[in-house]
């Protein structure tokens, strides 16, 4: 039997088990969540086992633990590592889901359930294609696996791991798993990623929530002053007014402008998808341009007062909000961070106290040259895979952790993933097209096939 057989004749299998993955909130985020990111962890390290690989284990790090799995059988064959992740975004607003979001629910061609894409998808994609390549004896490569449970909060304990652990780890090619598509029809080879960085910061006005009667216009309003400060980090343009933030921003070469312009995309369509009537961002730039080549600063949320039914008068004793900022090359995350707290504390407004936390570690930008003997392959598979040669350029989202992988085991990761970017992914109904699960698995089995030779 070959290896393609062996997908289709385990395809009904395959799938009650990806629903049983997705089934377990592994929710990095949520301290109420840790014990089931440990079970989401314990249950992949024994679906890896079961695949066949000769070893796979739930690993301990200063924070959620790494799946780590190795089947490396072949002396003087290549080693392949695969990363992803297998923790998941919060599930919040659980009225703005049509089906509970950790009951996944197969409609229309689509699992619907969060993490589906994002990327418990992936993960499960690549193991079936390990599986099926060691059960049918046709695995030619050596494969280790590190599936990390922090890369929803950037990946704070990674780092630490992957030091302590080089020679474990050591390896000829790195898969970054966590990527996508361009369309269902048109693959794309992601060059690079965004970086990021993120801060939080409260607003405390009096001590206590005051009677908007008694003292409305008598004391200032953390709600009104932080959206103030929140509008101050933007001109009207729709750059960002951070003094320094663009110092170490190259301008886009009027080669790459170019190169932007062949990226086959409908502008118009992604409007209708995504339910907005016109794009705003900085000036001067083409939507795809700031989706990937331009750094952004964006509130993520915005908190404080009642917001119960009804009227409840008062003046809020603070308000909060949480930021992220997306990278380009040569922007150093910590250094941003900086730069956004400085203007908060110059623009805080008058009575309130400005208090600003660091919750999460930052990661610069990673780029990759198109001509990296990874990519070589990956190209060919999407080729053959979709009958058209991928489209090679930068992805806007950030996986923090390609850095840390490029600079502590001395090699470029080569991201070949299959999500597409209408899945919803950090949002209410996120899913993953089932056509898009088996193409996956197949991809990932010729791309082991290419790189074992």
């Amino acid at each position: 039997m070959n290896w393609k057989d062996y997908l289709a004749q385990h395809q009904a299998t395959h799938l009650e088990e990806f629903r049983t993955f997705l089934s377990i909130p592994s929710i990095s985020a949520q301290p109420a969540h840790a014990e089931d990111v440990r079970r989401a962890a314990a249950w992949l390290a024994e679906r890896f086992r079961r695949a066949g690989f000769a070893q796979a284990q739930v690993m301990p790090t200063a924070g959620h633990p790494v799946v780590y799995a190795e089947h490396t059988p072949f002396p003087g064959k290549p080693t392949v590592l695969y990363y992803g992740h297998y923790d998941v975004q919060p599930a919040d607003n659980p009225e703005r889901w049509d089906t509970p979001p950790f009951q996944p629910t197969v409609v229309d061609g689509r699992i619907v359930a969060r993490g589906a894409s994002d990327m418990k998808g992936q993960v499960m994609a690549f193991l079936l294609a390990a599986e099926a390549l060691i059960q049918t004896g046709t695995l030619a490569v050596n494969l280790k696996v590190l599936i990390e449970g922090e890369e929803e909060i950037s990946s704070p304990s990674l780092p630490g791991f992957i030091q302590a652990h080089r020679e474990l780890l050591r390896s000829d090619y790195i898969i970054n798993g966590d990527s996508g598509q361009l369309s269902e029809t048109t693959p794309l080879l992601a060059l690079g990623v965004r970086g990021i960085c993120a801060l939080e910061f409260d607003l405390v006005g009096p001590s206590h929530d005051l009677h908007s009667g008694t003292w409305g216009g008598q004391v200032q309003n953390p709600l009104h002053a932080i959206a103030e400060l929140v509008a101050s980090l933007h001109s009207p343009d729709g750059r960002v007014a951070v003094a320094g933030f663009y110092d170490e921003v190259e301008p886009l070469s009027p080669t790459l402008r170019e190169w932007y312009k062949k990226i086959p995309w409908d502008e118009e369509e992604a409007k209708r998808k995504l339910g907005v009537d016109e794009f705003f961002g900085e000036e001067g730039y083409t939507p795809w341009e700031r989706m990937t080549g331009r750094p952004t600063l964006e509130v993520n949320g915005m908190w404080g007062g009642y917001t119960g039914p009804g009227t409840m008068t008062v003046i809020p004793s603070s308000a909060h909000a949480k930021i992220t900022c997306r990278l380009v090359p040569h922007q150093n995350p910590e250094k941003i961070v900086a730069l956004v707290k400085a203007h908060l504390e110059a623009h805080c407004p008058k009575g309130v106290r400005l208090a600003v936390h660091v919750r999460e570690a930052g990661a610069p930008a990673f780029r990759m040259a198109p001509d990296h003997p990874g990519c070589q392959a990956a190209k060919e598979v999407l080729t053959e895979l979709y009958g058209v040669p991928p489209v090679e350029t930068m992805f806007g989202g950030s996986v923090p952790i390609l850095s840390t992988l490029k600079a502590l085991l001395g090699h470029d990761p080569v991201s070949f993933g299959f999500g597409l970017e209408d899945e919803r992914i950090h949002s209410p109904n996120e899913f993953f097209r089932l056509s898009s699960f088996e193409k996956g698995k197949q991809g990932y089995a010729m791309l082991l096939g290419r790189l074992a030779r």
